[in-house]
């Protein structure tokens, strides 16, 4: 009985570094002792180059977070760029506003997941979809994260559940990674501390500049593993009991003046004194 899973990191949660020296940050990932990283962009790096990297540094490129609209341009060309990587997995990372549940166009989002989870399979990659806390909105009785999982078959999609946004969305997040247990093969975990209503301006991504900061932006920040709100003992309980096979460490943007770096090794420091 597996008693912990491997630990991969969000390239993201570093990018600045990433953008700056990639190799000297792949190195310094695997001298925290995570074993793989998920990458969202290749910071103008060829695919056989990123993967080399990956190899000289003993990381396994198990994810990448990838734009549907992207995905949709340039199928073949994008997804082919990841398969020559290795990744097993490629997530949707995000959907904008139009594309949201509410919009009139998440139904035409879905036939667009489908279309590309069909390309990813007949590549030998697994499709995930990763939420934030906007899916959890109901439509006739049912959260709209749940109308896209029940959409699409088990087979073309898996879930990428991100523990923080489903608890800023109303649920517990470990039952929620229970809820998806054989569909669930890597969880996200995320920290967070958020006091007050929901503030503006939380989601900053590759592609989409930060939100103007309101006078709420310090009800909510972001935290290594561990050090903030989130039961992670029970997330971790949780990702075993569900069959999952990774986790992965993101942290959208440092905290308490920590650098970037500093604060993922917060978290792997935090998970190797749980056993992982």
């Amino acid at each position: 009985m597996k008693t912990s899973l491997p630990v991969a990191v969000q390239v993201y949660s570093v990018r600045d570094n990433a953008a700056a020296d990639f190799e000297a940050t792949l190195k310094a990932i695997a001298e925290m002792g995570y074993q793989g990283v998920e990458f969202a962009g290749l910071y103008n790096r060829a695919p056989a180059e990123v993967k080399a990297l990956c190899e000289k540094y003993h990381l396994v490129p198990i994810s990448a977070h990838v734009a549907l609209d992207d995905m949709l341009a340039d199928p073949e060309g994008v997804i082919g760029a990841y398969a020559e990587i290795g990744v097993k997995y490629i997530a949707v990372p995000y959907i904008a506003e139009n594309r949201r549940p509410g919009s009139g166009n998440f139904e035409a989002t879905i036939a667009d997941i489908k279309k590309i989870a069909e390309v990813t399979k007949s590549k030998g990659i697994q499709l995930l979809y990763h939420n934030h806390d906007f899916e959890f909105v109901k439509l006739d009785g049912e959260y709209a994260l749940d109308v896209l999982y029940n959409s699409i078959s088990a087979d073309l999609l898996k879930t990428e559940l991100d523990t923080c946004w489903v608890n800023v969305g109303g649920e517990d997040p470990a039952a929620y990674v229970r809820k998806y247990t054989g569909r669930a093969p890597v969880v996200h975990l995320k920290d967070f501390v958020m006091s007050g209503k929901k503030p503006s301006g939380m989601y900053e991504l590759i592609g989409i500049k930060p939100e103007e900061k309101t006078a709420d932006e310090e009800a909510f920040g972001f935290r290594p593993v561990g050090h903030g709100y989130q039961d992670m003992p029970a997330i971790l309980a949780a990702a075993l009991d569900a069959g999952a096979e990774w986790v992965v460490v993101e942290q959208d943007r440092p905290a308490n003046g920590q650098t970037p770096m500093e604060s993922i090794k917060l978290s792997r420091d935090y998970l190797k004194g749980q056993g992982w």
